[in-house]
């Protein structure tokens, strides 16, 4: 059954998304298509937590318009004064427990999940926030990676090359994004330079702080390329809502040939990788960054 729901769920969602972009929409009440397997039991856990808490609102509702009703001083002028009731008791303190229950095993095994890859991490990289970007730094035994992620500037667009504004929001587009592979379990330890700051990826479902003198741990497996968006989720000064997260998800030939190109060149490999996804172009466009 969970996974029937998980399954239909994650088929609305994939008509909802635009192309190969999760952009948030504007007046956004749902939460954005979900690219990671803990996303999707996320969806399912809150959709499966609907079918408690709808009925026991509306049951509650009822019984208090009732009592209102039927008890008010001009129908009931010598109120009851009856202090116990056995069955009455018994029906509100086991049937509460049996709701728990219900709610309790699918959410420890959620969050076990969360905690818990299938897999051994295919890589790492560190996430470590500063006011006000990101710096990451992919680590490898052999051509370890870093750089910095910055807000994108509305004039450096044209620059960039990311004019579109459904593909590259204003507010979350970045000029370096993380680049993985799809269908990789990637470790990610979150960590702050100054003050708190939060790791948020909503289309992954992770969300952990990053703690000066501190290293956490989370992780993904992305099983649809994109762009997707995240930002910081924890207050963290001035400039706290301009600390957006994007990681681009691609498939593994052309993470590979990213990676050896930024290697020498990351800018010229970010633009090659960007012209090769927009406009079909081959592993070798990205590779000849690197010349």
């Amino acid at each position: 059954m969970k996974k029937f729901v998980a399954s239909l769920g994650l088929f609305a969602l994939s008509l909802s998304a635009t192309g190969a972009y999760a952009t948030p929409e504007p007046w956004q009440a749902r939460f954005q298509a979900a690219a990671t397997p803990i996303m999707e039991e996320i969806i399912w856990f809150e959709q499966y937590t609907l079918w408690f808490i709808t009925p026991i609102t509306l049951l509650v509702m009822a019984l208090l318009a009732w009592c209102i009703y039927r008890y008010r001083a001009s129908a009931n002028p010598v109120p009851s004064r009856t202090s116990h009731n056995t069955l009455i008791e018994v029906l509100w303190t086991v049937g509460p427990v049996i709701v728990l229950l219900f709610l309790a095993v699918p959410s420890f095994q959620l969050l076990t999940s969360q905690y818990t890859p299938d897999e051994e991490p295919a890589m790492t990289i560190k996430a470590t926030g500063v006011q006000w970007y990101w710096d990451f730094e992919y680590q490898a035994e052999e051509n370890p990676l870093s750089f910095t992620s910055l807000l994108l500037q509305e004039g450096d667009r044209a620059a960039a090359g990311k004019e579109n504004l459904e593909q590259y929001p204003r507010l979350l587009a970045v000029d370096n994004e993380v680049v993985v592979p799809v269908d990789t379990t990637v470790r990610v330890l979150v960590t702050a330079s100054d003050v708190i700051h939060a790791f948020a990826m909503p289309p992954f479902g992770i969300k952990v702080d990053a703690v000066p003198g501190r290293i956490n741990e989370t992780w993904f497996k992305a099983e649809r390329e994109g762009l997707y968006y995240g930002q910081c989720s924890e207050l963290c000064g001035k400039d706290h809502a301009f600390m957006p997260i994007a990681i681009r998800v691609v498939s593994k030939d052309r993470f590979q040939t990213w990676y050896a190109a930024a290697q020498d060149d990351l800018e010229g490999a970010n633009r090659a990788l960007l012209a090769a996804l927009e406009n079909g172009g081959s592993e070798e466009t990205v590779a000849s960054a690197a010349e």
